[in-house]
C-alpha cells in the first residue's frame, strides 16, 4: 500500500479523477495518489486494482461512488473486497466508522464562511480523520488558519487550476493538493 504522507512528500499533487476518461492519464501521471470521485459498485474494484498495479495509492470518495450504502457494511465491503488505501467522505459518522474498521479516512470539509470553519474544526477534532481535505483549495489564508487549528494533515482541493494555487497551498501548510486538472498533475515540487 502507498502511504499518504510518504507519497505526498515525493509529490504533493493528487490526481482527482471525477470523469472516467481521465483515469488513464492519472495512472500514468507523476502523481503518487489518486482520489477517485466517480464510479459505481460494479467498476470500482477493477479501477482500484488498475491504480494499485501501477503503484498508485487510491482513495475512493464513498459519497460519490454509486451503489454503496453509507454505513459500516459498505465500508467493511470496501475494505475487504476493494482494498483502496482509504476513503474520502464529507460525513463525520462515516469517518468514525472507518476509523473503527482501521480504514484510512480523509474528511472533506467545505469552508464557505466562519461558521463552516468553526463546525468543520469541531467535527475534525471529534472524529479525528487521518487527513482533512479543505475546499476550496484556493484560499491560502484559510488553509493556514486550518493548519494551525488542527493537528491533522491538511490537503486542499477544489478550483485548483494553476501552479500558483498549488504553491500557495503548500506554503500555507498543506501537505498536498488535489486537482482534477490533468495539466496540474505534472507539477513538480522543485519548481516551487
Amino acid at each position: 500500500m502507498v502511504g499518504l504522507s510518504d507519497a505526498l512528500r515525493v509529490n504533493p499533487v493528487i490526481a482527482a479523477v471525477k470523469e472516467d476518461e481521465y483515469f488513464d492519464a492519472a495512472v500514468v501521471s507523476p502523481c503518487k495518489i489518486i482520489f477517485l470521485l466517480t464510479g459505481n459498485i460494479c467498476n470500482v474494484e477493477s479501477v482500484v486494482k488498475l491504480a494499485r498495479d501501477a503503484g498508485k495509492g487510491i482513495y475512493i470518495h464513498i459519497d460519490l461512488i454509486e451503489g454503496f450504502g453509507k454505513d459500516k457494511y459498505a465500508l467493511r465491503y470496501i475494505k475487504e473486497r476493494i482494498a483502496p488505501e482509504g476513503i474520502i467522505t464529507t460525513r463525520a459518522p462515516l469517518v468514525k466508522i472507518a476509523k473503527d474498521l482501521d480504514i484510512t479516512a480523509i474528511q472533506r470539509v467545505f469552508l464557505i464562511d466562519n461558521l463552516s470553519f468553526k463546525t468543520g474544526v469541531q467535527s475534525i477534532r471529534q472524529v479525528k480523520p487521518d487527513a482533512v481535505e479543505v475546499m476550496p483549495g484556493i484560499m491560502p489564508s484559510v488553509t493556514e488558519k486550518m493548519c494551525k487549528a488542527i493537528s491533522i494533515p491538511v490537503i486542499t482541493g477544489g478550483l485548483v487550476n494553476e501552479e500558483k494555487d498549488i504553491r500557495s497551498s503548500l506554503k500555507a501548510g498543506a501537505v498536498g493538493v488535489s486537482t482534477s486538472s490533468p495539466k496540474m498533475w505534472e507539477f513538480r515540487r522543485h519548481e516551487q
